[in-house]
This record gives C-alpha cells, sequence and structure tokens, in this order.
C-alpha cells in the first residue's frame, strides 16, 4: 500500500479527479432510465394508450388534480363533477404542496388534500392484473383505486389531532375493469415540514414491479448486514485492544451506518416492526446525520495525528452537540426544518477533512490517499442524498451504497495498520532479546562488587519480559480471534451473497421470501458465531478469570440435572441422572476444584451435543463415577446419548476447532458452528482435567469428563 502513497502533489490531484468521475458516474448509474416515450399527465389526465406497462413500469408524473384542506373520497368527487363543479386548481407530481401558489398566497407545509389522476390503458394493459409501488408519502394517506380502497398508511384526519404518521413503502395490486383507472388519494401532514406525494408512484405489472422490489429490499438488506457486522466486528477488536481507538470510532460510525441504513430507503424497520413509532424513527435518523460527521473527524485523527486542528474538534463538538440537543427536544416538525443546515454541517466537516487528507497525502503518510479517494466518492453520495430529501434530485438513496464502500477501504487501511503494528512489535521482541543476551554475558563478568545490582538488573529484567510476554500473549489472542472470523465467517457471507445474487438473477422469483429469511439466519448466525469465537479466543490465550473453589460433585450435578431437565424434555428426550453407589461411600464423597459457572457451561455443551444428534424418543445419560489413576483420585462425569454414534476413527478430530461430523439420518438443521466441543475441551483443562470421547459408531457415544479430587464431603 505503501507504494502507491509515494507520488508527487500532481499525482495526487490526479487521483482526486478521477475519484470524482468515479463517483459522479456511480451516481448517474443508479438513475432510473428514463421512460420511453416520456410520458405526463395534463390536467389530471394520463394517456397511457400507446404504451404497455404491464411489461415496462412507468413513473407516474405530470399535473393531478389537487382539491386542498379538503378530503374526498371518489363518491364525493363524482358527486361534485355531476353537480357540474368545475375544477381547476393542478399540482405536479412528484412534489410537495409546500410553497405551492393558491389563491394568491403561497401553502406551508401543513395541512391536508386530496389528490386525483385519470389513467387511460392500452388494449393489452386492460386484460393485465397491474400494481401501485407506493413510496413513503408525508405522512398519512388512503389510495382508492376505481372506488375501491387499496392501501391506507397512518390515520388521515384534519388536525394534528386525529392524525397518526408513518413511514412506509407498499406494492398493491389491481385489476383494471375497462381501459379507465382512477386514482384518489387523501394526503395528510402535521408532522413535518413538508407535505404531499413528493416521490415517484410507479404503475407497471404485478409481476415485474414484485420483482424490482425484491430486488430493492434484499440489496438494502445485504448492505445493511455488512455494515452491522462491520461495526460490530471493530467493535469487539476495541474490546480486546483498547489502546488502538481508531476501532473504537470505526466501529461506531459502521454500526451507526447500519442502523440509519433500516430507516431510510425500503424502510426494512417498518417491514420486520410495523408497529415502531415513527417519531422514534425519525429522531434516531437525524441524531445519526448530526453525530457521524464528528465520528468520523474522530476517526481521521486517530489515523492521521495532528491532521485535524484542537479548535475544529470543539467546536465539531459544540455544533454536533447542539444539532442532537435540538433533535431530541423538539418536535418533527421543527427539527426537520434544519436537514439543509445539517448538510452543510456534514458536507464542510468531509471538506475540512480532505483538505487535511491532501496534506497527509503529500507527506506521504500511509493511507492517506486511499482514504481521500474513497472519501470524495462517499461526499458524492451524501451531498446527493441530502439533494434528494430536499427534492433538488430526483436520484435515489444513494448514501449506503457509497458509504459501504468507504467502509470497506476504512477495513484495508485498518488491517495494513494492524500488519504493521504486529511487524514492529516482532523486530523490537528480538531487539530486546538481543539486548537481554548481551547484558547477560556482561554480568557474567562483572566482579563480586556489584553483584547486588546484577541481581537487580536480572529482576528488572524478568519483569520487563514477563510484561512483554503478557503484550505478545495478547497480540496472538487478537490475531487468532481476527483469523477465526474471517475463516468462520466467509460461508455464511457467501452463502448470503449467493442468495442476494439469486434474488437479482430472478434464478426462481417465487422462493424470493425464502431467501430473504435465509439471509436473516445466516445473519443471525453470524452473530452468534462472533460470540463464541471471542469466548473461545479469551480461552484459548488465558484471558478468562476462574474463580476456583472446592465443590461437592453430587450436589453440583444434581443442580445441573434440575436447571436443564424441562430443556432436555421438551425436546423429545428422556433426561436421566445416575449417581450410582458413590452417594453410598458417605465419608469419601467426591469434592473438586472449579468455578462452578464456566465448567456448567462446558457440561451443557456436552449434554446439547449429546441432544443434537440423539432422535426424538432417545435418552441422554449423565453418570458419576469415581476412580484412580496413577494414585490420583478422578470424578468422573460421563454424558451418553443414544444416537447413531461415531466412527472410531473421528473420535480424536471431534475437539478440534471448526470440526463437524455430519452423522447418518442426522438433519442438518442440528448441525452447530464446531466450537462447543472445542469450548468444552479448554475449560475442562483448565480445571486439571481430561475430556475424552468413546463409540463404536453404531449405538450411540460417551463422552468422559475426568476431574481430580482435592478432598471428601463427609456427612
Amino acid at each position: 500500500m505503501g507504494g502507491i502513497l509515494r507520488f508527487g502533489s500532481r499525482t495526487i490531484l490526479l487521483y482526486i479527479a478521477a475519484a470524482i468521475v468515479v463517483g459522479l458516474v456511480a451516481s448517474y448509474a443508479v438513475i432510473p432510465s428514463p421512460d420511453t416515450p416520456k410520458i405526463q399527465s395534463e390536467k389530471g389526465i394520463l394517456d397511457l394508450t400507446q404504451v404497455h406497462v404491464s411489461e415496462d413500469p412507468i413513473k407516474l408524473k405530470g399535473e393531478w388534480a389537487f382539491y386542498w384542506q379538503e378530503l374526498l373520497s371518489p363518491v364525493d368527487i363524482q358527486i361534485r363533477s355531476e353537480r357540474g363543479g368545475n375544477h381547476d386548481r393542478w399540482i405536479s407530481i412528484p412534489g410537495s404542496w409546500l410553497g405551492y401558489r393558491l389563491d394568491g398566497q403561497q401553502l406551508k407545509g401543513t395541512g391536508f388534500a386530496s389528490f386525483r389522476v385519470v389513467i387511460g390503458l392500452s388494449e393489452q394493459d386492460r386484460k393485465e392484473r397491474l400494481a401501485l409501488r407506493l413510496p413513503t408519502i408525508f405522512h398519512a394517506y388512503k389510495l382508492w383505486v376505481n372506488g375501491e380502497l387499496l392501501a391506507e398508511v397512518g390515520m388521515v384526519g384534519q388536525d394534528k389531532s386525529s392524525v397518526t404518521p408513518q413511514l412506509a413503502t407498499k406494492l398493491v395490486f389491481f385489476q383494471p375493469e375497462n381501459d379507465r383507472v382512477e386514482l384518489v388519494m387523501q394526503v395528510a401532514n402535521f408532522h413535518h415540514m413538508r407535505g404531499g406525494i413528493t416521490k415517484y408512484i410507479e404503475l407497471g405489472g404485478s409481476d415485474v414491479l414484485t420483482v424490482r422490489n425484491n430486488l430493492k429490499i434484499a440489496a438494502e438488506m445485504f448492505i445493511t448486514a455488512s455494515l452491522l457486522v462491520i461495526g460490530v466486528y471493530h467493535l469487539l477488536l476495541f474490546i480486546l485492544r483498547r489502546k488502538d481507538r481508531a476501532t473504537w470510532y470505526f466501529g461506531l460510525f459502521t454500526l451507526l451506518l447500519g442502523i440509519r441504513s433500516l430507516l431510510v430507503g425500503e424502510h426494512l424497520i417498518t417491514q420486520l416492526w410495523p408497529a415502531f413509532p415513527w417519531g422514534l424513527q425519525f429522531k434516531i435518523e437525524y441524531l445519526i446525520l448530526c453525530s457521524t460527521a464528528y465520528i468520523i473527524t474522530m476517526y481521521a485523527d486517530c489515523i492521521f495525528p495532528n491532521s485535524v486542528s484542537r479548535r475544529f474538534l470543539l467546536g465539531s463538538r459544540i455544533v454536533t452537540g447542539a444539532f442532537c440537543i435540538m433533535v431530541v427536544v423538539t418536535p418533527a416538525l421543527i427539527y426537520t426544518k434544519m436537514l439543509p443546515m445539517i448538510g452543510v454541517m456534514v458536507v464542510l466537516h468531509m471538506v475540512y477533512l480532505m483538505v487535511g487528507l491532501v496534506k497527509a497525502a503529500v507527506w506521504r503518510m500511509e493511507g492517506a490517499l486511499i482514504f481521500l479517494l474513497v472519501s470524495v466518492v462517499a461526499l458524492v453520495t451524501v451531498v446527493n442524498d441530502f439533494l434528494y430529501y430536499n427534492e433538488w434530485s430526483r436520484i435515489g438513496n444513494t448514501s449506503p451504497l457509497g458509504l459501504l464502500v468507504f467502509t470497506i477501504a476504512q477495513i484495508i487501511l485498518l488491517s495494513s495498520r494492524f500488519t504493521r503494528a504486529a511487524s514492529n512489535e516482532e523486530k523490537f521482541a528480538c531487539e530486546l532479546q538481543d539486548a537481554n543476551n548481551k547484558l547477560t554475558e556482561m554480568n557474567l563478568n562483572l566482579e563480586q562488587t556489584v553483584q547486588e545490582r546484577t541481581q537487580a538488573l536480572s529482576a528488572a529484567h524478568d519483569d520487563l519480559r514477563t510484561s512483554y510476554d503478557r503484550l505478545l500473549h495478547s497480540e496472538q489472542g487478537r490475531k487468532k480471534l481476527l483469523a477465526y472470523i474471517t475463516h468462520d465467517l466467509r460461508m455464511p457471507l457467501s452463502s448470503m451473497l449467493g442468495y442476494v445474487e439469486a434474488v437479482q438473477d430472478r434464478v426462481k422469483p417465487e422462493r424470493n421470501e425464502q431467501y430473504l429469511k435465509y439471509i436473516r439466519d445466516n445473519t443471525i448466525r453470524i452473530n452468534r458465531m462472533i460470540e463464541e469465537l471471542s469466548f473461545l479466543s479469551h480461552l484459548e490465550t488465558g484471558q478468562v478469570s476462574y474463580r476456583m473453589e472446592p465443590v461437592p460433585v453430587i450436589p453440583f450435578l444434581r443442580g445441573f440435572f434440575e436447571q436443564y431437565e424441562l430443556v432436555v424434555r421438551d425436546a423429545g428426550l428422556d433426561f436421566i441422572l445416575d449417581i450410582g453407589d458413590v452417594e453410598d461411600q458417605r465419608s469419601n464423597l467426591p469434592v473438586v476444584e472449579m468455578d462452578t459457572q464456566i465448567f456448567g457451561r462446558a457440561l451443557f455443551n456436552l449434554v446439547s451435543n449429546a441432544m443434537k444428534f440423539t432422535p426424538k424418543g432417545g435418552v441422554v445419560r449423565m453418570v458419576l463415577a469415581v476412580d484412580r489413576v496413577n494414585h490420583t483420585r478422578y470424578a468422573i462425569i460421563s454424558v451418553q446419548d443414544s444416537g447413531t454414534g461415531i466412527p472410531p476413527n473421528q473420535l480424536e478430530k471431534i475437539f478440534d476447532r471448526n470440526y463437524r461430523y455430519d452423522r447418518p439420518g442426522v438433519e442438518k438443521e442440528v448441525e452447530g458452528s464446531g466450537l462447543g466441543l472445542a469450548i468444552c475441551r479448554e475449560i475442562v483443562q483448565a480445571h486439571g482435567g481430561t475430556v475424552r470421547a468413546e463409540s463404536d459408531g453404531k449405538t450411540g457415544a460417551i463422552f468422559y469428563v475426568l476431574l481430580p479430587c482435592i478432598g471428601n464431603e463427609g456427612r
């Protein structure tokens, strides 16, 4: 990476120009192709008799009939027309009624109105099943198609107390009765600065629009899941290594972007949780918009020290805090008016950072040029979003894609920094070892009179070496966790990508909902895998603290049995605890030293493993025995199942990380992450014990845990 940064200022300017071109091309690439031919309604009449919307959907635009401060149904409009009432008010759709001139005055953003358009269909389209894709409309509406109420979002009313706002995209279907389609909409807004139909309504064939809608949802879910996983991963890195605050700011920035992507675009949050409060949704979105500029500034300051002035950071903190307070304490009708100011603040932050990045690139600081180029691309998409939400641009929501590109580039930059830090640590370790060897040789030749000082230096050397070993051990744990997560997340992420591509390629449109469910399940599985990998990494690197205490084995096993008996029985299995004749040895009952909470987790992993591979109606048995091995008394806890068993040649591998054995007749849904037995082995070994498995490959498996006894429990 360092090689591409060794260029002069002219080359840097050339790269910046190239990034701007790429950003503009990417933005225009997402512009929907213009309707062919360009058709729009005039005075509430839209003639589509010469086009086939069932094959090529069209965006409705042009003049609609406009009834201000009236909530009219199709019947009301028909009655008014029969009485000879003329209508001479028209409004351009899409567009807000904010600023619309009516009777010599400009309308405000709040109020209510009715809209009407009549569409003439071709002979082919009147026989097809059609659909309307409705965007988010500020902020409550009803839609009638040919007199039939097909959609209602929120609650429409004539004042603020009777209106319930809601944001949601919808897809409604209808069958034309003839060559004429009448659309009537009632829209009310008392909670936002803009009201009306501000985005395109699409009309087309039901199959075509359904596929397009599912593709948009799938693409947004993929971007959202990617941002959330990346954010959580870097926050975990910061927890493991708090010295590097860059991972904290980057993880927080990416996580907030993932949350915001749930709240915009296709509004995935309302599709997953329809009752999610509208006010809270808007406040979260605006708080994220206000805070991300400051967070990315702090991240840039961590990556490139002294590139951001202290005064700018102080001013950014004050301005960001003021905006966030305004969003929290004021209603949406007020703080939404600050959107242009928030956009200016974000753009100013990014421009300031780019100036600093240009200087850093001229000084040949590692990663500055990459940071600068992707920042330009992200800036283009973010500026487009602010223009889009202020109705100054017709390009859709582009910032999630641009910010995902920015995020991926930052991952590469952070990985490069980690690699360089690890190399420097290894070099320092070698130099330190050489210095220690020379110092030892010198100390051997000193006279007896300096023996005390030699001993002091030796003690200091030992302390330094201990500190170094701890640091190296911690760093090795971080490397392992990074390698494990990279390895284990590749398959579920690839699977998710495959499902997204299947939806995009329209492989089986009827299975789109199933593919989306697979994507969600893989996301949950990734989160669970990250937790298990983190815990196993802590176990392997000795970062788990054990609270060891003498514990009588029999009461512990009975408590464990009572805790999980219902869990096993709910799975359709019998759960048996067999103490045998151990309890009869009243003066010689086994006592072991253990951390009951952590060891209980290891024991549950064995029971859970037995449950997974035992068919319903089977038995899971837990047996306690006491025996002597090499003059040492051991408590032997065995977990037996009545499944299909494990081939003897696989018994040595089942405790390895990520090893999974597909037993015949067992469904794949029961397979886990391959980490449970590895975690169990680490915990048992930390208790001074051993774990092994026995099976003939036919009649179930038995797992033995041997723990050394430290004393007896007398009665």
